[in-house]
């Protein structure tokens, strides 16, 4: 076992450690060579080399493997590189904040959203968060999964992620917060619809229309997975994968024999912007619920208390108090 010393290891790394090392761990990880860093940064190797050793010096220990294959990270470099990315991140959203504060705004939050929330809920709270109060916030949004999207947050490439909770989701060193939960609807065209809701639920007939579902593994996915198989039903293949809600929506509209099964809120916002119908089925089941991650210590920024409040009240005004389907 090797000897560590944090606090040895503390002071040379606060002495010594800048940024530029932040940056040249990145570019190994990324290139793999010293030889094409050297090229990338406009700089000779044994420069590079020479940054590398110090760099190394300073945490007692060698960050990279080297081989005829290239330099990969030992697992002190990936400890390295992981709090390198976030520092560089970091960096970036300071100028981003900087630069929010000098256009008069008080904070800018990088928030990631999963699809298929609804437009009306999302924009009623980023409205409330950003004209409520002293707080002049500004935001930037990003669209994924919940699993790309707590990766991002872990790297502190966003400050917070509204997401789906569920148990094969990390969130070890994260702060979470539910709020609300969404109901499953059918939707399709107004003429399938209305040809659908005059008799039960046939999960064969279903089985052989059009369907339109998000992409494989996200939840809304797997619910009507699960829903065949109850059945004894192989699940349909998809004509399309998308996770675009408002694509969907189109889809469902222009085909007579197209359907899904999407939330709600969703569900009610499609009636309103793509013209699709909602088939009065019930389920006994909800989808996980929508729930905010931030990372330990943020989640009481006041940025972030302001906008989990805004969510939490909108998602309730417009997903929790409806329940029932609708034609």
């Amino acid at each position: 076992m090797v000897y560590f010393n944090p606090d040895e290891v503390l002071h040379k790394l606060s002495q010594r450690f800048k940024i530029r090392h932040c940056v040249l761990l990145l570019s190994i990880e990324a290139l793999g060579s010293l030889t094409r860093v050297a090229e990338a940064m406009s700089t000779s190797q044994p420069a590079i080399t020479k940054t590398l050793a110090e760099l190394e010096a300073m945490f007692g220990a060698e960050l990279f493997d080297r081989s005829a294959r290239g330099m990969a990270p030992t697992p002190l470099g990936r400890v390295a590189l992981s709090h390198a990315r976030a520092m560089v991140n970091d960096l970036d959203r300071l100028t981003r904040d900087m630069e929010a504060v000098a256009a008069g705004h008080t904070a800018r939050l990088h928030a990631g959203i999963v699809p298929f929330i609804s437009g009306q809920i999302l924009s009623s709270a980023i409205q409330q968060a950003t004209q409520t109060g002293d707080q002049r916030l500004v935001m930037t949004l990003r669209e994924a999964d919940s699993h790309e999207l707590l990766a991002l947050l872990r790297n502190h490439t966003l400050d917070l992620v509204v997401g789906r909770s569920a148990a094969t989701l990390d969130i070890d060193g994260l702060d979470f917060e539910v709020l609300y939960t969404q109901q499953p609807r059918v939707i399709s065209s107004r003429r399938l619809a209305a040809q659908l809701s005059r008799r039960p639920t046939d999960w064969q007939q279903l089985l052989g229309l059009d369907w339109i579902l998000g992409t494989v593994h996200t939840p809304e996915r797997e619910q009507v997975n699960t829903l065949f198989l109850e059945a004894g039903l192989t699940p349909p293949t998809p004509i399309v994968e998308s996770d675009s809600t408002k694509l969907t929506g189109e889809l469902i509209a222009a085909n007579d024999q197209a359907i899904s099964i999407v939330p709600a809120d969703v569900a009610e916002e499609l009636v309103r912007i793509a013209g699709v119908a909602i088939v009065p089925y019930s389920f006994s089941w909800t989808l996980p619920p929508i729930t905010l991650f931030t990372r330990k210590r943020d989640a009481r920024r006041p940025a972030y208390a302001l906008l989990a409040k805004a969510l939490r009240e909108a998602g309730r005004r417009f997903a929790g108090l409806r329940t029932r389907p609708g034609p």
